[in-house]
């Protein structure tokens, strides 16, 4: 079921547009549940729910671990450290649209049926487009993306852009990179794989991070590369056809809406860990007040006027769940 509120204006039920009120609401949730089933967003952010004003997020060192002590030892005290930290603060956002008293009078059904489930799909659209907008900033090296007139961070917690090649300690260790170079192939795939399961953490700590998702845009090239490396259990690039230890392991987003935020010619592709970004908030998403959906009469000239309000906003912590490759002057990981 969509997750959307829905409230009545005072003498609705006595007006010409009373009973055009349950419709509409069906089609508003019908609408919403299958762009919800579609969404892509909800596979590449952590989802949360907020109830502040905006919510503020941090990474932690990994504890140093069990030590032996001996028959009768003392317990040594471990520890962990606050590392980088990021605030997102909410966003409100609004629409609406109308119908006027003649139309409803004169029963055009599909007036009544297109506005609003025009409405409820911009709303949904507008949530993939933003969720784009951030990663397609980030991956053109953009610490802010302008959406719709308004600015929005496309860093991580370090201050870096969330792709970079210098993310920096907190506590001790080198400078990492998750911004590469290489166009798509199968020894790109392994030499970025292996490169995340190499990150560290902001004391040098080894990590767990294991990515198990291919996120690419909606481009043919890309498309046919990704499933030529993993879609057969077989390597058509040896003569005896051995095993291709790629098969099966990998989950494939191809993201349309990614598109329109990349350069021309770009051909970015992204490995996400997506266990990692659950567990540690690699991109997050907030929703504060989920959709509520307002009818009411204009006295003005008796229009049924229907408004859509919500809060929500997403933004880059640990970026350690996600690298990219495909992008110049990244590092060459090959």
């Amino acid at each position: 079921m969509a997750n959307i509120t829905f409230i009545e204006g005072s003498g609705l039920q006595d007006s010409i547009f009373g009973k055009n009120q349950a419709p509409i609401r069906m089609f508003l949730e019908k609408r919403g549940e299958a762009f919800e089933q579609e969404s892509m967003v909800k596979k590449l952010f952590s989802m949360e729910n907020s109830n502040h004003f905006g919510e503020k997020f941090t990474t932690m060192t990994a504890m140093e671990g069990f030590q032996p002590v001996g028959e009768n030892g003392e317990y040594p005290v471990d520890g962990m450290q606050e590392g980088f930290d990021k605030f997102l603060e909410h966003m409100t956002w609004k629409n609406s649209f109308t119908l006027s008293r003649e139309i409803v009078e004169d029963a055009k059904a599909m007036d009544l049926k297109k506005k609003p489930t025009s409405f409820i799909t911009s709303y949904y659209r507008t949530r993939e487009k933003f969720g784009a907008a951030l990663l397609g900033g980030a991956m053109a090296g953009k610490s802010a993306v302008n959406f719709q007139g308004r600015s929005f961070s496309a860093t991580a917690a370090d201050g870096k852009n969330l792709f970079a090649k210098d993310h920096p300690a907190k506590v001790s260790g080198k400078a990492q990179s998750n911004l590469f170079a290489d166009a798509f192939s199968d020894d790109a795939l392994a030499a970025l794989e292996t490169a995340m399961q190499n990150f560290r953490g902001d004391n040098n700590e080894i990590l767990d991070v294991a990515p198990d998702t291919i996120v690419i845009p909606n481009q043919y090239e890309l498309k046919k590369a990704v499933f030529a490396t993993i879609g057969a259990d077989k390597d058509p690039n040896t003569a005896n056809n051995g095993f291709n230890y790629q098969y099966g392991r990998w989950n494939v987003i191809v993201w349309p809406y990614l598109n329109q935020y990349l350069a021309a010619g770009a051909a970015p592709w992204m490995l996400l860990d997506s266990r990692y970004n659950e567990d540690y908030g690699g991109a997050v998403w907030l929703d504060r007040t989920p959709l509520e959906v307002r009818s009411r009469v204009d006295e003005g000239n008796d229009a049924n006027v229907w408004q859509g309000y919500a809060r929500f906003i997403a933004g880059f912590n640990d970026w350690r769940f996600a690298a990219v490759g495909g992008i110049t002057g990244g590092t060459q990981a090959v």
